[in-house]
């Protein structure tokens, strides 16, 4: 059985200064994501395409996406499987690559979880639940750009005690 889940989101350019894009210097890559009922998510270009660095620009929305979807049916999977997490912390990487036409792509994403458990046996089962996840993850099935994972092993932990 399959199910249908719609998503719907606005994005919104706040970044004409007056001349819209007469000139590529001349207008700002502001804009804002709208979702009902949630707050606004305020973003931009990256810095490199004369973006604004306080603001997210879609590359970091995109690698932030494939990561919270793994963390998120990583820790359902735990769940389930009665591994309890007590700590979860990623540091993903994506590398953009352009070409010469001006255009380009992720060449690729590596997730590096850090991953700490309560109970000392289940560690082993804890980590091959990556994999599970990987092939679970909306985002990760969305992608034409490889997804690795590469979970860090911590050792485990009482749930009181906070990870290294």
């Amino acid at each position: 059985m399959t199910s249908t889940v719609e998503y719907r989101a606005r994005v919104v350019w706040d970044g004409n200064r007056g001349a819209g894009t007469a000139d590529y210097s001349s207008y700002g890559r502001g804009y804002r994501v709208l979702i009902d009922d949630k707050p606004a998510l305020l973003g931009s270009a990256n810095v490199a395409f004369r973006g604004d660095r306080e603001r997210h620009d879609p590359e970091d929305l995109f690698l932030a996406a494939v990561s919270a979807c793994h963390m998120l049916a990583y820790l359902a999977l735990c769940a389930r499987n009665g591994v309890c997490v007590v700590a979860y912390e990623d540091a993903p990487h994506g590398q953009l690559v352009h070409d010469a036409s001006g255009g380009g792509r992720f060449s690729e994403i590596v997730l590096r979880p850090r991953v700490v458990v309560a109970e000392p046996e289940r560690e082993h089962l804890a980590l091959a639940l990556h994999e599970t996840a990987h092939a679970h993850c909306f985002i990760a099935n969305s992608c034409s750009t490889p997804i690795r994972c590469e979970p860090v092993r911590v050792a485990p932990t009482a749930p009181w005690q906070q990870p290294a």
